[in-house]
């Protein structure tokens, strides 16, 4: 398989280069769903469940990670996800970076985000992340880690470097000959943002020489740098992320370090209100099977204004004869390897104590899409939901995708044959076990018709909200 990624994915820049110029843009038919709406089953848009931005991807040992920021506006950790099939994506918590080990007297008060992850010559992994208005880099021997600190406990790139603007955004490239660049930088209120680049020794922390200012027109943040067809591509993203402004643009250039002209057809992804797409932005690029894909965030539906509540998607994108890259065309229902299928699991019907609504009602726990789920009542104390196979059936393990990957949620899940008689699971008394991780996987091994999620009596509403649960038989259980 052929690859590329800079804030992502990059494992040697040879292959990345290769990848790109090899991108085949004939498309044959991939037999397009005929409904691409946000609330259609089985899509592949978002990716991910829940609320991640700030997208970069690596592929690694045939398994992809996509390290992200944890919204609203970072955690005191990245979130990580890995998947081998890209429908199927684990969460991994990282132990590091930390708020706490990478607060700093110029860290100021923002969390850990933006990560920038690529695998350098010498084979291991490096990242770069921001914490507040600095920047930061680590180093591990594998994807997961464990990671630590690869510059002496202290930021790479200080906020006093220059006050004037933002240390953030910081994005890896490696170049064919095993060259090493970095970018970064951004605004401050939304305004002149500017890209700082610079070339780096082989150890891939220290400058060599002085960074330039490479700011393209229109250029906000979030630089990516890419290769194609012996050019260099640095695309970044302009306008407000929680307005409906954000957008991807992209300038040419004929070295890493530019000069950089942005391209006549500029911006490429922008949003789509009428379609649901608000702000898509800060992304990543790579090729998998000869195609270009574009791997970037944008609001959650419904979209509410001045909030940060982002999902990651994944769509197609193409260049022209003349090397320009086409404009994207955001869908819901993304890319055939991304879409989720439902055949690997049991088909149920649900209901719920109560419902936040249509939009968040019980069916959005069974329709494979992560852009719905079913919330409660706003008002409600305790609840749960219930799914209905219609029959009694073997079953192996439950699966649940909460709406928050990192936080503790208290349950139980029961199950009957006749919804008289119902017997807990084990591992999942909320008297004893809170639990946390996407998915929840627990072991079931009994014959049932009903399946029930219930949360104590004195549970938020906000903490009982799931976007699927998943009934796996027996038969389709791996050994």
């Amino acid at each position: 398989m052929k690859y590329l990624s800079c804030l992502s994915l990059l494992f040697l820049s040879p292959a990345v280069t290769a990848a790109l110029a090899a991108v085949d843009n004939s498309h044959p038919d991939e037999g397009e769903p005929a409904s691409d709406g946000w609330d259609s089953p089985h899509t592949g848009n978002p990716i991910l469940p829940g609320y991640y931005a700030d997208p970069s991807l690596l592929e690694y040992d045939g398994h992809y990670f996509v390290y992200v920021t944890m919204d609203p506006w970072g955690s005191r950790t990245l979130g990580c996800w890995q998947s081998k099939d890209f429908k199927r994506w684990v969460f991994r918590e990282l132990a590091w970076p930390t708020k706490e080990t990478y607060t700093s007297p110029t860290s100021k008060s923002a969390m850990v985000w933006t990560p920038s992850v690529v695998r350098a010559p010498d084979g291991r992994f490096r990242m770069y992340l921001s914490v507040g208005s600095e920047v930061w880099t680590g180093v591990a021997p594998h994807p997961l880690g464990p990671w630590r600190d690869a510059n002496g406990g202290k930021p790479l790139i200080p906020a006093t470097w220059n006050e004037a603007y933002h240390m953030i955004d910081a994005e890896a490239f490696v170049d064919d000959d095993g060259s090493a660049y970095l970018y970064w930088g951004s605004g401050w209120n939304w305004r002149n943002g500017r890209c700082f680049a610079v070339k780096l020794k082989p150890d891939m922390i220290n400058f060599d020489g002085e960074p330039r200012d490479v700011t393209p027109t229109n250029y906000f943040e979030a630089p990516f740098m890419f290769r194609h067809a012996g050019r260099y591509y640095l695309s970044y993203s302009n306008g407000k992320t929680v307005t409906n402004t954000y957008q991807v643009h992209y300038a040419v250039g004929d070295t890493p370090l530019g000069p950089f002209t942005e391209a006549p057809n500029s911006p490429i992804l922008v949003t789509d209100e009428y379609r649901q797409v608000v702000s898509p932005g800060h992304h990543a690029m790579f090729s998998r099977d000869g195609r270009a894909y574009i791997l970037y965030h944008r609001h959650r539906v419904p979209y509410v204004p001045d909030t940060a509540y982002r999902q990651t998607c994944v769509d197609e994108f193409r260049f022209n004869a003349g090397g320009l890259i086409e404009p994207v065309v955001p869908t819901h229902v993304g890319p055939k390897f991304a879409r989720r299928e439902s055949a690997d699991r049991l088909a149920a019907t649900a209901t719920a104590s109560s419902e936040l609504g249509p939009l968040h009602s019980a069916s959005r726990a069974l329709d494979d899409n992560y852009a719905t789920r079913w919330a409660p009542a706003v008002d409600a104390r305790g609840g749960w939901l219930k799914l209905d196979l219609g029959r009694v059936a073997a079953i192996a393990r439950i699966e649940l995708r909460f709406e928050y990957a990192w936080r503790p949620y208290r349950f139980v899940v029961e199950s009957s044959t006749d919804g008289s008689s119902w017997a807990p699971l084990a591992g999942s008394d909320y008297r004893t076990v809170p639990s946390s991780g996407s998915p929840v996987s627990l072991s079931a091994a009994t014959n049932a018709r009903l399946v029930r999620v219930t949360f104590p009596p004195e549970t938020p509403a906000d903490a009982m909200s799931l976007w699927e649960v998943s009934i796996i038989p027996q038969s389709l259980a791996s050994p």
